[in-house]
């Protein structure tokens, strides 16, 4: 097949692939069944009833429990193949794992996203050959299941790691050429073979781990691109709607309810093929919204620690005007691929958790969920614990809003600001507001914040706040903690004036309607 420049730089391989003359029927294999016949024994493995399912807010582009209780997505991209859980499989050291957890909910991680496979080796396939559950995987998953009920974790999940199984199609159980039911990678999202095995892989989690509050929600497809479709976009809507509906159908037929979906995207294609924001973004059966913020010239090969902040306050702006209802956004992978993966360098531990505080923010701000997910970047691959402690002091932060009720519209280019060394990045409605102040053109020639410098005093002023008493707060990011907080009167419904102490780097700022 003929790959796009891009999308042959994204998945790293030649430009043609011969198709097997092989045009077997469904390969869809009834093995397994053994495994997915003990599922009513084992289907209640890893399953906290008292952990309630999350859903979309009714009133509020946000999460809820289904108790009604406000959920915030903090978290990162982990792998089973990765250093904090390689240990799982076959149990090597369950208890290693378990105190990870443990940690991470100490520093106040509510999710981890993880794809069910990761295909960058062989032995880690949940299914081989196809349509038949690997029983080592398949403990590893009731284990981690388990584990992260124990400590109120929850899992964003994706069936396929479509980055490795595209660069290492030809091992795949799902190329025909093992027995699957592919003939090429071309032809993922178009084949009704591969449907059906996708399906197959749906129905046999959704049996046997489904009925846990653990499993947050769907990313029914990780990354969907042209290049999956013989370059084809107009399948997207086709793909995502019986994938959609056959998952969603499982959960309400088994549990009489369903959790939330999205399909991810990497965010550049949106440049190069903007018909697929119909799909991303509007597609009436996904739940919430969910891109990678890959920036090539910031983001991916960061220079400094505030370029890739205002870039992603710009992406993420951008996401919430492609939203035409009611629906969550969040980054769901970020990080510096470029500088680890092509350059072989890991950024200095100092440096890269600013550059993580920073985007974190960034994206909170502007109105995302949470702070988005890092995908780690680094050698070894694991976040470090200065990154830890900024997801820590967002965890702590956003108990300062009722995100239930919060309809946020993102403000970044409307507040205005006293004091232009500072970029803005803001998010409201008429009665809350979060805002972020981060000072630009104050930094060492490593490109990391100059505190040496002295703080400037600033004011923000919000439009279309509603005539009342508000609770101020700010907040400091590094330290995790209150700076100042009071009680401020807005007379009559307008704009409103926050006046606030001197700031040194950044600031986080939260609003709230008393009365």
């Amino acid at each position: 097949m003929e790959l796009t420049d891009r999308a042959e730089k994204q998945f790293g391989r030649t430009a043609q692939e011969k198709a097997s003359g092989n045009d077997s029927s469904s390969v869809l294999l009834q093995a397994g069944k053994e495994i997915s016949a003990s599922a009513d024994q084992n289907v209640i493995l890893g399953m906290n009833t008292e952990l309630p399912w999350i859903r979309v807010a009714p009133d509020a582009p946000y999460f809820i429990t289904e108790h009604g209780e406000s959920w915030t997505p903090i978290g990162q991209n982990d792998a089973i193949t990765w250093p904090d859980f390689a240990n799982a499989f076959r149990r090597k050291d369950l208890a290693q794992v378990e105190r990870h957890l443990a940690w991470l909910a100490q520093h106040g991680v509510t999710c981890l996203r993880f794809m069910l496979e990761y295909a960058q080796t062989e032995n880690r396939y949940i299914e081989r050959p196809a349509g038949k559950f690997a029983p080592n995987m398949v403990r590893l998953w009731d284990d981690l299941f388990a584990l992260c009920a124990k400590y109120n974790l929850r899992i964003l999940l994706t069936p396929v790691d479509t980055f490795w199984m595209w660069i290492r199609w030809k091992y795949h159980p799902y190329n025909k050429k093992n027995g699957g039911p592919c003939a090429r990678r071309s032809s993922w999202l178009t084949c009704p073979d591969t449907m059906a095995a996708i399906k197959n892989r749906f129905t046999f989690v959704i049996e046997r781990w489904g009925g846990s509050g653990v499993l947050f929600a769907w990313d029914l497809w990780n990354e969907i691109h042209p290049a999956h479709a013989g370059d084809r976009t107009d399948v997207f809507t086709d793909f995502i709607s019986e994938l959609s509906t056959h998952v969603r159908d499982t959960e309400l037929r088994l549990y009489g309810r369903s959790r939330p979906q999205t399909v991810s995207i990497y965010g550049p294609v949106l440049n190069d093929r903007p018909d697929v924001a119909d799909a991303i973004f509007r597609h009436p059966l996904l739940d919430f919204a969910s891109t990678h913020f890959y920036d090539t010239d910031t983001i991916n090969h960061p220079k400094d620690t505030v370029a890739s902040a205002i870039c992603t306050g710009r992406l993420t702006r951008e996401a919430l005007q492609h939203l035409q209802d009611n629906r969550p956004f969040f980054d769901s992978e970020h990080g510096p691929i470029h500088t680890f993966k092509d350059k072989k360098y890991t950024l200095p531990e100092y440096w890269d958790d600013e550059y993580f505080r920073h985007m974190q923010w960034a994206h909170l701000a502007s109105g995302g969920a949470g702070g988005g997910m890092r995908w780690p970047n680094r050698h070894p691959h694991t976040l470090t614990h200065g990154m830890r402690r900024a997801q820590k002091s967002m965890a702590a932060f956003v108990k300062l809003l009722d995100w239930t009720t919060f309809r946020r519209k993102n403000l970044n280019e409307e507040v205005r600001v006293s004091e232009p060394a500072f970029a803005t990045f803001a998010c409201a409605d008429e009665k809350q507001a979060v805002v972020w102040l981060l000072r630009q053109h104050n930094l060492k020639k490593d490109g990391t914040m100059n505190t040496g410098a002295a703080p400037l005093p600033v004011s923000v002023t919000l439009p279309g706040m509603v005539a009342g008493t508000y609770t101020l707060t700010t907040w400091d990011t590094s330290a995790g903690c209150v700076l100042m907080s009071k009680t401020i009167t807005l007379g009559t419904s307008g704009d409103l004036l926050l006046e606030l102490e001197p700031v040194l780097a950044d600031v986080a700022v939260a609003l709230q309607w008393v009365e």
